[in-house]
């Protein structure tokens, strides 16, 4: 291996102080006085600052340890494993001087920065919201099914939420709410089959609690797809134990996931008894504000039992989908077992008694399998029935390792310099791959909802956020796209029933979507700060139409798939044109066209001042901007596609000659609103008040949700000048900035001097935005990247890539990542650090890496070419598999197959 040259921090921790040096004998050594009234991270953060040469790695010389952990420090009274906290302070690899002595310092260094990039753990137990943080954080799953990050012998309470997710199995309930019935409908928490906990001799089965726990480690091998959670265990008697569970989604056989729960007396004999559960009395209940809504969804028809195997037949309610759950259990090095069984009418629960010795380790093993319906059908029962899985753990372990080692080959980013962006990252591809992977979804009628499989927030609903997660799957795994894809298609004639319903033509699809696309949006929503149920106009962010079109287009782009163009997506394109053409009216008065009552990405503005008919807004920029550029973009579509795709497609739609024809003028003459070179977020915008900002930070501290203050002040945000998220500049996010300005340009509204332009606009617009989305922090760092701040583009995009991990909305992490953000800040990586721009007809190349990053590796797919890229702040190096070319800082550049090229800027 070749030597690392480092520059490393020796840390000597006292009771009241750090003791640093930068030799490992400690002279020259300097001190920092700990503050005892902060909590041991804040004191972390203020030694950072305090330090002023760079360093490359935090060497801890003194640290003591114990069963599960061995980098613990003493602070106010309490032991607490500081390597997270300060590798995510310092950025830099956390190495135990134990470890040096054992390997070097080289490679110790390149060990710990190896596992830190592939390993999210928690070394203690939580409580909460962040407890529930951090299961939807280590959820583990397959594209098909989804299982939070849970201890396995937890039941679901205020600390704990164990659930099971199925892609697509939704069910709709009624609630009464002011006086009405409110039909919503959720993505259905299943049978929990992940539960298994013991008890010793007579007494109770194990809970997860404060007084039991002494240790608790738990550990998401990303590399591998493996979660591991250990803990000791003190029962209230004395008697310790050592418990390690580990749980894995087969990528492949994707309807299967595999449990492994060792239990390791310390101190004692005696007899101990494992139970294991499949559970169907399960209701959906991660959300807080939906509890008091309805929410049992599941019916049991039968459980059948086999000797260790067991099969559980159930339904849903109201979507009547079917459900087969088969579970086997295995116990091989437990001698002279007793086992048994009992059903009851919900829950089937197997029982293995055995007596035990100290310092001996007795195993479990368990393997689960989920058909449903929408998939496996007519024979769901017969196949789940003969369904066959891997013998053991291990051999699951080892297929499970060969997937992800296939997946990384594809999606890795590799980032030199910073191990919390680089675990971060990794989180986000491996977030991204256990909601959709290929082999699940070319089988099921899905895309991906806003917060994958990994919690009930927004109820498992699919939203505009496909807009920012396709770029990801695009780039990897295009076959992939055009399955999800297919869902939407598949809810064409939903959406078009849904214009006629609002008097539109064409097709309409649903801010939010479920089973059947129809709108979910909620008609009520629950305000916090008052408690109180607020109208909720959400649904007529009509741009998510223009999210679906977008991903149409961006997909034929990279792949030139003419089959799925001419088949499906210019009948999409059409439809959703239609219903574009059908919105916007012309003003005879202005020579405009003028689209109305709608709401922008903003979702803040819902209406004007004093607008008590709910007629939302008009020409708002984005919506009027994106229209005209897929209005152009059809327009030449039609032109290049042969007149026989053209003709067939017209025939399956109710697009026509003359629509054509509206395509273009309209796209020539929508209106927007300017104040000088500022564009108006939608048409009297700049009537509305300016906003005090800081009145309201000194009162509240955190204003990200701006509406929900100024509706507990009986106040709105549709008096003001102020946004959620980003909005009138969003189209620059998704659009080259070159078609941007053209398109200002066909709208009559040329500008003369772009740089002045988009800094001003920029400008304007952050100051009035609180960043109340996690989108909004990754847009943003797009944006101000444009400008040349590049500092304050780092810290909204660390801001964003962190922002799951820290649940910086104050616990909205606990109701399910939020999977928008990590494709957006994959996309950022690769698009706008390393500069690699793919929409267009070849990929160009600018790039603007971080000063905080030595390199970024990552390999995609554009138009058949495989690409590996290498991006340093001054070189930019490239391979490919086939002769293609590039632009690159505007000049096309030949590539020839296989050739490495080695550029400079």
């Amino acid at each position: 291996m070749e030597e690392i040259v480092m520059k490393p921090l020796y840390l000597k921790f006292t009771d009241d102080e750090i003791i640093y040096s930068d030799n490992k004998d400690l002279t020259d050594q300097q001190s920092y006085k700990l503050n005892p009234g902060q909590e041991l991270k804040e004191n972390f953060q203020d030694f950072a600052k305090n330090l002023s040469t760079p360093i490359d790695s935090l060497i801890l010389t003194n640290t003591h340890e114990s069963l599960l952990n061995k980098n613990l420090i003493t602070y106010n009274g309490q032991t607490i494993d500081c390597r997270n906290d300060l590798e995510n302070i310092f950025h830099v690899p956390v190495v135990n001087m134990e470890d040096i002595r054992k390997d070097g310092l080289a490679l110790a260094i390149h060990n710990a920065i190896s596992y830190s990039g592939w390993h999210l753990d928690y070394n203690h137990l939580d409580h909460d919201k962040r407890q529930y943080g951090q299961e939807s954080m280590q959820t583990i799953g397959n594209g098909f099914l989804g299982l939070r990050g849970t201890y396995l012998e937890a039941k679901a309470n205020d600390d704990n939420y164990p659930a099971t997710y199925v892609a697509g199995v939704f069910n709709q309930l009624s609630t009464p709410i002011n006086g009405r019935e409110v039909i919503n409908e959720d993505l259905v928490n299943l049978p929990n089959s992940q539960y298994i906990s013991f008890k010793v001799d007579e007494g109770d089965y194990l809970r997860i609690k404060d007084d039991l726990v002494q240790e608790s480690v738990r550990s998401l091998d990303m590399k591998h797809g493996i979660l591991t959670i250990s803990t000791i265990i003190k029962l209230d008697d004395g008697k310790e134990l050592k418990v390690v569970a580990k749980k894995l989604a087969d990528l492949k056989n994707y309807h299967d996931y595999y449990l492994q729960y060792s239990v390791t007396p310390l101190n004692f004999y005696g007899k101990i008894t494992l139970l294991t559960q499949t559970d169907a009395s399960v209701v959906n209940s991660n959300v807080a504000r939906y509890r008091n809504l309805a929410n049992k969804h599941l019916v049991v028809d039968n459980i059948e039992n086999n000797d260790k195997e067991i099969l559980m037949l159930a339904h849903t309610n109201q979507s009547q989908i079917d459900l087969a759950i088969k579970t086997n259990i295995s116990y091989p090095d437990i001698d002279n077992a007793q086992y048994y069984m009992e059903n009851k009418s919900e829950v089937a629960s197997q029982f293995i008694a055995f007596n035990v010795k100290p310092n001996h380790t007795y195993t479990l093993e368990k393997a689960v399998s989920i058909f449903t319906s929408l998939e496996t059908n007519p024979d769901m029962i017969d196949t789940a029935r003969n369904h066959k899985f891997i013998p053991t753990f291990a051999g699951a372990q080892e297929a499970s390792k060969e997937a992800w080692h296939d997946v990384w080959k594809k999606e890795n980013i590799i980032v030199s310099g910073d191990v919390t962006a680089q675990k971060l990252l990794h989180l986000n591809c491996f977030s991204m791959t256990i909601a959709a992977q290929e082999l699940a979804n070319k089988h099921l009628d899905v895309s991906v909802g806003s917060r994958g499989l990994t919690g009930e927030g927004y109820r498992g609903h699919i939203f505009w956020d496909e807009l920012f997660d396709m770029n990801f799957y695009l780039l990897h795994y295009p076959e992939l796209v055009k399955n999800l894809m297919m869902y939407r298609y598949n809810r064409l004639d939903a959406a078009e029933e849904y214009a006629a319903a609002s008097d539109y033509k064409g097709a309409m699809f649903p801010w939010q979507s479920g089973m059947y696309g129809d709108e979910q949006s909620q008609e009520v929503h629950l305000n916090p700060m008052t408690n109180t149920w607020d109208p909720d106009n959400s649904r007529k962010q009509r741009h998510v139409s223009l999210a679906v079109a977008y991903n149409v287009l961006n997909y034929y782009n990279a792949t030139q798939d003419e089959a799925f163009m001419s088949q499906y997506g210019l009948e999409m394109l059409f439809d959703i044109a239609e219903f574009w053409i059908s919105m916007s009216k012309f003003d005879p008065d202005t020579g405009k066209y003028t689209i109305s009552d709608v709401m922008g990405p903003d979702e803040f503005h819902e209406n004007y001042p004093g607008d008590t008919d709910n007629q939302g807004l008009k020409n708002n920029a984005y919506t009027n901007i994106m229209v005209s550029w897929f209005f152009k973009k059809l327009a030449k579509l039609i032109e290049d596609e042969p007149a026989k795709v053209i003709d067939d497609n017209l025939k399956r739609t109710n697009f026509t000659q003359e629509n054509i024809k509206d395509l273009n003028n309209i796209r020539h003459n929508l209106k927007l609103d300017f104040s000088g070179d500022i564009l108006g977020q939608f048409e009297g915008y700049f009537d509305l008040k300016e906003i005090d900002f800081n009145k309201y930070r000194q009162q509240y501290g955190n204003i990200s949700r701006m509406d929900r203050i100024l509706k507990a002040h009986h106040d709105s945000p549709d008096n003001y000048q102020i946004a959620k998220q980003a909005d009138t500049l969003m189209a620059l996010f998704n659009i080259r900035e070159s078609a941007f300005l053209k398109i200002m340009l066909d709208l009559d509204y040329p500008i003369v001097n772009p740089n002045k332009f988009i800094h001003d606009n920029i400008k304007y617009y952050i100051a009035r935005t609180t960043h109340g989305s996690t989108l909004s922090r990754i847009v943003y760092s797009m944006l101000m990247l444009k400008i040349g701040e590049d500092k304050q583009a780092w810290k909204l995009f660390y801001e964003a890539l962190t922002s799951d991990y820290y649940d910086i909305q104050g616990g909205t992490t606990a109701e399910g990542i939020h999977l928008g953000v990590m494709g957006a800040t994959l996309n950022v990586v690769t698009s706008y650090f390393a500069g690699v721009d793919y929409r267009g007809k070849m990929l160009e190349v600018n790039p603007h890496m971080p000063k905080q990053w030595e390199e970024v590796d990552f390999q995609m797919t554009f138009r058949d070419v495989n690409f590996k890229f290498r991006v340093t702040d001054n070189t930019f190096i490239v391979t490919t598999d086939k002769d293609t070319e590039i632009k690159f800082l505007n000049q096309k550049l030949p590539l020839t197959a296989n050739q490495e090229i080695q550029l400079t800027y």
